[in-house]
This record gives C-alpha cells, structure tokens and sequence, in this order.
C-alpha cells in the first residue's frame, strides 16, 4: 500500500533543507519499507547540501545514508523481514552485474546508496533493496541501536579499508586524520593487533583515540612528520613492507602527508575524498614497490564481522556519537560545515 512519510529534502544546492510529505511506492517484490530510528550526520550529506558534490539523483532529494529502523512493509519475497530490526548499508550493490560477480561490488555501476541515488534517512521512512539490509537482532541488549546506525558509513568504511589494506597482527598503521572514518581505522587495526599511530591537525580528535602513538601535524612539514614516524617503526622492528598507510582525512594536506610515508612494498589506502588536486611523484611506487588502493563503502557480507567486532566490545561508538533531534538538520550542518560538531550526530526523525 506504501506510506505517506515525512522527509527533509534537498531542493537547491546551498539552501536549506526543506521539511515536506513523501509518497513512498509500494514495494516491489523485493524492496522494504524501513522506519527510520535513527540517521548518521556525514560529511557527504555536507557536500550534497552545499553544492560541492552532485548527487547521482536529480534534486529534490532525501539525503542521509547512516540508517537504522524498523521494516514495517516489505514485499511477497521479502516479507519475513517485516518487524524486524535493521541497518541499511550506504553502498547496496545489484549482485548481478560483471563487478558484482568478480567480487567488487563497490565499484558496482548499478548500485544504490541512499541520499545520491535514492531517497535517504533524513524522513521517518526510507524505500530500500531488501537483498542489502543487514539484521540487528543479534544485537546485545546493552548497545543502543541507534548508534549503530553509523556503522552504515564511518565504520564499515573503516573496516573496508583495514580489510583491503590486508592489515595483520603486528603490522603498523600509520592513520592520517583521526576524526570519524579515522578513529575507526584507528580502533579496528588496534583491535586486529597492530601498532597504530594517528596524525590529525586537531589535537582534540587524538585525545580519545586507541592508539599507540598520537601526532599533532598542524604546522609541520611533511618530511617531519615522516622521520618521526618512520622512527616509531624502526623502535618497533616492523619493516616497511608491514606498514599500512591510511589517508582519512580527505584534505589535500592530508593526502600528500599520506603519500610521503610510502616505503619499500608499503601500502597505502586512500579512505578520504577531497575536489582539490594533489601533485605527488609517483615515480615513488616504481622506486619503492609499493601500493596504493581507493576503497569506497563496504560489501554487505563484511557487516556481520564489523558488528561483531562492536558486540563484543573490541571497537566502541558511544564515545564518538552524540544524539540530536533531526528538526535541526539544517542547524546540524551549519555547524559541522563551521567544525563545530566534535562527535558525529546521530539524529532521530521523532524529535
């Protein structure tokens, strides 16, 4: 029958959001209906809103894409997930396509991701592809499941890039940018027993964080920042080719600070998104062996590891979110655009 909904629409780059009714479809055979408790405030959602990035959908449209909820309407394929509770991962491949069958569903053409090709979380319901949503049943009865909806983003993100990166026990993680997606490198590499060392231009980002070294960049050149770095590695005996190098910081200081710590087959991740361009050598792979991977989203499957990770206790969200009613969404992200936001919000559409 579908549902009348509510939802903050995105109508003009650079304008405030617009609250207003949403008709939701009936589902098709395979889609859900998910009633929304909670949804993550993420820099995308920032770069939509202003202009900096265009969404894949035509405006108007509901942005948001760290979802949890209830699905309270499903279709005849789909039905027994109706009552059950559950996460909407930001990337849902088709599982069909070349890329999907060759296991890359990420870079899947035909993918959806709520907020940019579909209608997102910031409304009291949201349209999905069944075949992605992940169940939160299993989920212990201490942890709030409304933060866990950023794990649709910031966090499986981060175990994504662990994950393809090929981090180990014993290896070094060098963690450009310790704010959201980086503090959750940080803590996934700590949790898989690596030494991890975080550098952020903000001191206030490295206080919390599981680390075992912390660097405040701000000001220092990048060559300095490498001597002490590569300096903790020697300490510790890891050689170069056990280094994994994460740029999370999606600025351009950041990245070419990521660039200069390559060494001899180290690896690098390239986790952040920033529009400016960056000049680096990349000779330097030649000379040094080494590699550099993008990584975007997360694969469904990986889900049940990284929420298995958060369940018993090896990775926590509770000190790094903060709740907020989604009535000021627009307030929201006038502030994270002034970086006065130090935990990422997590905002309920019944406030």
């Amino acid at each position: 029958m579908g549902i009348k909904s509510e939802a903050f629409f995105l109508e003009q780059a650079g304008a405030p959001l617009v609250q207003r009714s949403l008709q939701l479809e009936v589902p098709s055979a395979t889609d859900a209906i998910v009633e929304v408790t909670a949804c993550g405030l993420c820099h995308t959602d920032l770069g939509f809103a202003r202009g900096e990035v265009a969404p894949r959908h035509a405006l108007p449209l509901v942005l948001g894409h760290e979802i949890v909820g209830t699905v309270v309407e499903a279709g005849d394929a789909v039905k027994s997930w109706v009552g059950k509770p559950v996460l909407v991962p930001a990337v849902m491949p088709c599982g069909e396509c070349v890329f999907c069958q060759a296991g890359r569903g990420n870079a899947c053409p035909a993918q959806k991701m709520p907020g940019n090709d579909i209608h997102g979380g910031f409304a009291r319901h949201v349209l999905v592809p069944a075949r992605s949503i992940v169940s939160l049943e299993a989920a212990p009865k201490a942890i709030n499941l409304d933060a866990l909806s950023v794990v649709a983003d910031a966090v499986s993100t981060a175990y994504q890039a662990v994950l393809r990166a090929e981090l180990c026990e014993g290896d070094v993680a060098f963690v450009v940018g310790g704010g959201g997606v980086g503090g959750y490198v940080a803590q996934i590499a700590k949790a898989l027993g690596a030494r991890v060392v975080v550098c952020d231009v903000h001191p206030e980002r490295l206080a919390g964080l599981a680390a075992d070294h912390k660097v405040d960049v701000k000001g220092r050149e990048p060559r300095d920042v490498r001597k002490e770095l590569f300096g903790m590695a020697k300490q510790w005996d890891v050689p170069s080719l056990r280094w994994r190098v994460f740029e999370c910081s999606g600025a351009a200081a950041g990245q070419t600070l990521a660039y200069t710590l390559l060494s001899r087959a180290a690896t690098l991740m390239i986790v952040g998104f920033t529009r400016e361009a960056v000049s680096v050598r990349l000779s330097n792979l030649m000379a040094f062996d080494a590699t550099v991977h993008g990584t975007w989203g997360c694969p469904v499957e990986a889900y049940a590891d990284v929420l298995q990770l958060i369940y018993d206790g090896k990775v926590q969200i509770e000190p790094f979110v903060e709740r907020g009613p989604m009535s000021e969404l627009n307030e929201y992200l006038t502030a994270l655009e002034a970086h006065r936001l130090e935990k990422r919000m997590v905002l309920s559409p019944t406030k």
